[in-house]
């Protein structure tokens, strides 16, 4: 496969998402974390791998800035702490390490975004348990069909592939615009 075809492919996938999703649970998605961030709520982010790697890249765009100056947001990667990360799971459990975070952190009117390929990430799909059963806003970022996050995302942001480097790249999109517009309801 040439570049070219590579980008040809990629583009026809971003292409598809919009309408795929639907612009009314990418609004929603934005106004969730929008009314949380106003309200001085937390976003928690987590992920795997390179949704990991996603997850500390929107908490610095919006505890640093994206295209505006502004306050600082209230954005905390729960993938970021390696003495919590490797603590909670030597002495418990990998699965249970965001679930863990969430019950520290988390807060009534807040957003937990997790992000998965599969949506089948167990530690992703607990921390989702845990942030409903304390009223936080469940946003699941995740391939075609969402996997078991699916059941637990109060919105659910599905790309229409199964491909993880096709996913990754369109994740990248929807983050970018979601800070955007977080932003600029933030700035206001």
């Amino acid at each position: 496969m040439s570049f070219a075809t590579y980008c040809t492919d990629a583009a026809r996938i971003i292409a598809a998402t919009p309408s795929h999703i639907g612009e009314e649970r990418i609004a929603a998605a934005v106004g969730a974390i929008a009314a949380a961030l106003r309200a001085n709520r937390s976003l928690l982010v987590c992920g795997n791998g390179g949704s990991a790697s996603d997850a500390m890249h929107i908490t610095g765009e919006l505890v640093g800035r994206f295209l505006k100056e502004r306050r600082a947001l209230k954005a905390i990667c729960l993938s970021s702490n390696p003495s919590v990360l490797t603590a909670w799971s030597n002495d418990y459990s990998y699965d249970t390490v965001f679930a863990r975070q969430v019950e520290a952190y988390g807060e009534t009117g807040g957003v937990l975004l997790g992000i998965s390929t599969s949506g089948n990430s167990a530690n992703v799909v607990r921390a989702f348990d845990q942030a409903r059963a304390m009223g936080v806003v469940t946003i699941g970022l995740t391939g075609e069909g969402g996997g078991k996050m699916a059941a637990v995302s109060d919105i659910l942001l599905d790309v229409p592939s199964r491909a993880t480097p096709e996913i990754q790249q369109v994740h990248i999109c929807l983050y970018h615009y979601i800070c955007k517009h977080v932003e600029s309801a933030c700035a206001a």
